[in-house]
């Protein structure tokens, strides 16, 4: 085998030209959204007032494998990509594991997450359809952080609704999101029709990014030439974010490495579904059978204790209908500190290859998190985001399996971003503070009481 050094950066040659479209090499392709009203498949026309038009289409495509990245975004891209992968060298020594410990690591940018990949392509989308701005959500941060530095780049407007939680919990988040031009309000607010409406519901409510989101569509949809954006669930973030795992096989295979297990934190699926795109179509094709592994927080656990079932993406229900794993729109999560994994959904396509049993997935508790976020910074001296450990979790719990097997795996999972606004987390943790939260089934029925009482619906 190839002597393997500590990190490998791809040149900027190397780099992917192309996204790669996971839809379209499904086998089953994952259900339509459905409009709200008619329940039948939305259409381009249907999501204009909402998504850029060229986003709208990429949101509805499930036919081209490839899809070409503009000039102006590679860039972009060039600025900070290709990013490393690093063999964890001293995690595995730390370990006593025979498995062989990999990361592609996404938090050497500004935004400090894999977040910009899918926020330049969207402000350049939006500025060459001649818009003004863009509206948003976000949970921990890191999205609306991304998306602030790329509409300064085109000279867009930014405007953050930001959970609330992770407003207070984070204000050098908000600091961050102003130096770069964005207007950052806490959600839910006063500043919108459904703000008002979630705060007359739920007066001491701390925000989920189910009502960050209603807030952000409805200010794009009554904003003029504005259009909303999202930093996750949708198949046009998952496309974008494939470059992740594009670079990552072709540099794994430079080392002559192919994962035998891949691991990435879930929250909306982002980073999940960027990260395996090519080594999920491997698996789907019959090519390779790598074992891929979402890890969540059990305090929002979609996957391991959510319901398949067609539901609203945000708490005010003015969005289109999604068929995923969902613990309900009307489900608010505990404020815990993986802010960007406080989402009561998950994408489509990664809930369809779960349902088929393409995948797996875990949770783990944040104090469990912690732990290991605490080991991995010590041993590989970068210190993760809060949403980042969970995959880190995975990844270490797989390595000992390996050494009490004896199995000399390869492992491969996503370090999607830093954790320097995320201090007051780890001072909790350090102190003792910290406390877990696990939802009881009565917690998670109140969600699922807010499911659409629809057909598709019927046999849940």
């Amino acid at each position: 085998m190839t002597k393997i050094p500590h990190k490998l950066y791809l040149t900027e040659d190397q780099m992917p030209q192309k996204w790669f479209n996971l839809r379209s090499v499904m086998k089953d392709q994952p259900d339509p959204m459905l409009h709200s009203g008619t329940l039948q498949p939305v259409t381009e026309a249907d999501l204009a007032p909402i998504f850029c038009a060229e986003l709208a289409q990429q949101e509805l495509d499930c036919t081209h494998e490839f899809i070409d990245i503009p000039e102006p975004v590679l860039d972009i891209y060039k600025m900070y990509r290709p990013s490393p992968i690093i063999r964890a060298y001293d995690l595995e020594k730390a370990l006593g594991t025979p498995a062989r410990i990999y990361y592609k690591y996404e938090g050497n940018n500004t935004s400090g997450s894999h977040k910009l990949n899918s926020a330049v392509p969207q402000a350049y989308y939006a500025k060459q359809q001649g818009l003004s701005g863009v509206t948003t959500e976000t949970g921990a941060g890191q999205w609306g952080t991304a998306l602030s530095v790329a509409c300064a780049y085109f000279n867009l407007s930014c405007d953050v609704y930001m959970v609330k939680c992770s407003y207070e919990q984070k204000p050098f988040r908000k600091a961050m999101m102003n130096v770069f031009g964005a207007s950052v309000v806490p959600s839910p607010s006063m500043t919108t029709e459904v703000g008002r409406k979630i705060l007359a519901e739920n007066p001491g409510t701390t925000g989920s990014l189910g009502c960050a989101i209603s807030e952000a569509v409805e200010a794009a949809v009554t904003g003029g030439d504005k259009r909303y954006v999202l930093g996750s669930v949708l198949n046009q973030v998952l496309l974008h974010q494939s470059i992740i795992g594009l670079e990552s096989k072709l540099a794994l295979e430079q080392l002559g490495e192919y994962p035998d297990i891949v691991v990435g934190c879930a929250g909306g699926g982002s980073n999940l579904g960027g990260l395996i795109a090519p080594f999920m179509a491997d698996k789907i094709r019959g090519v390779k059978n790598p074992r891929i592994v979402a890890v969540e927080p059990a305090s929002c656990p979609s996957f391991t204790r959510g319901k398949y079932a067609y539901d609203f993406c945000d708490t005010g229900k003015v969005t289109p209908l999604a068929r995923m794993y969902t613990l309900g729109s009307g489900f608010i999560p505990a404020p815990n500190h993986a802010g960007g994994l406080r989402y009561h959904g998950m994408s489509p396509i990664l809930s369809k290859l779960y349902h088929d049993g393409y995948m797996e997935a875990v949770s783990y508790q944040q104090t469990q998190v912690f732990e290991a976020a605490v080991f991995f910074a010590k041993h590989e001296t970068i210190l993760p985001a809060p949403e980042s450990a969970h995959a880190i979790k995975g990844a270490m719990d797989e390595a000992l399996k390996c050494k009490e097997t004896g199995e000399e795996k390869s492992i491969l999972f996503g370090l999607t971003g830093t954790g320097f606004f995320d201090m007051t987390a780890y001072e909790n943790y350090l102190s003792g503070k910290m406390t877990d939260y696990v939802p009881t089934d009565a917690d998670l029925q109140k969600g699922f009481d807010s499911l659409p009482d629809i057909p598709q619906n019927k046999n849940i």
